[in-house]
């Protein structure tokens, strides 16, 4: 998440409407990075992570006028609010998958990008997530905060409360784990 002003939150807090948009500028990007690392492209739950990520921002803005400093950075608070809408998307997911079957299969509405790119798109989520899913929950979460969101290990160590040293060494270890999974992935490739 860009830097924020602690005087741009507490501005957007009070009303401030150009405060509320400089605000939601800075935590826009990062939340719908972390919504596309924690959810995928579409196709892999019914609900787009884009979505998601207004559902974040608005949250957030519903949210501002109970927030109260709690000496945490401000991107605890949202990506708080932002782990509990990617919950809500999962469990939403599994009730849609078990409550409506697919009969036939609907033609895509738009092909701009193509089928193929789309496959392309699918293969390398469902690579990355079964590599991700050999990782502890903390570790996937740091990976996505860290990486996708783009947070800092002091952010990130106060949204789950761990030391920045603690979040570096365990990102560390989990980047580590992954650059051999994939090493030997592609070794297997290459073999064929």
């Amino acid at each position: 998440m860009a830097e924020l002003d602690d005087g741009v939150v507490w501005r957007a807090i009070r009303g401030d409407r150009a405060a509320a948009a400089e605000l939601l500028t800075a935590i826009r990007p990062g939340v719908l990075r972390y919504c596309w690392a924690r959810l995928g492209p579409l196709g892999a739950t019914h609900v787009a992570p884009d979505d998601v990520a207004q559902e974040v921002c608005l949250a957030v803005f519903q949210a501002l006028p109970r927030y109260q400093d709690r000496g945490l950075p401000f991107a605890a608070f949202v990506y708080g609010i932002a782990a509990n809408k990617v919950a809500d998307a999962h469990r939403a997911a599994a009730r849609f998958a078990l409550v409506r079957p697919v009969d036939t299969i609907a033609e895509p509405a738009d092909e701009a990008p193509g089928p193929e790119r789309h496959a392309v798109a699918a293969d390398m989520f469902r690579r990355v997530t079964g590599l991700l899913q050999h990782l502890s929950e903390t570790q996937r979460e740091i990976i996505a905060l860290r990486v996708a969101a783009g947070l800092s290990a002091d952010e990130v160590g106060a949204v789950l409360g761990m030391t920045p040293s603690a979040v570096r060494m365990a990102q560390s270890r989990a980047l580590a784990r992954l650059r051999e999974w994939t090493r030997d992935a592609v070794g297997e490739v290459l073999a064929l």
